[in-house]
């Protein structure tokens, strides 16, 4: 799947809101606040249940990599997530 195409297919979902559970919550990470180069996609299963985590990783910027946006996109269909949240900001790790 090429670039633009995942990355409109998790903005669509994202601009969705709460749609109710499952729910996926995507946050990026970096030594900068200009580049990510860790993602974390969360998912929770129902209301108060534990989150589970896989985290992704990019040698540049993780929301212009083509492989991890379609990673995002599959995780999010498989899951048959109806919540989709997504961090506004890269998150800087030290």
């Amino acid at each position: 799947m090429n670039l633009e195409k995942s990355k409109k297919r998790i903005a669509k979902k994202v601009k969705m809101g709460f749609q109710g559970y499952p729910e996926i919550t995507i946050s990026y990470f970096g030594g900068t606040a200009d580049i990510a180069e860790h993602v974390a996609v969360s998912f929770v299963a129902e209301e108060g249940a534990a989150p589970m985590e896989e985290r992704l990783q990019s040698k540049s910027d993780a929301r212009e990599d083509q492989v991890i946006q379609s990673a995002i996109v599959k995780i999010i269909e498989r899951s048959e997530a109806k919540t989709v949240k997504q961090a506004e900001n890269v998150g800087v790790v030290k």
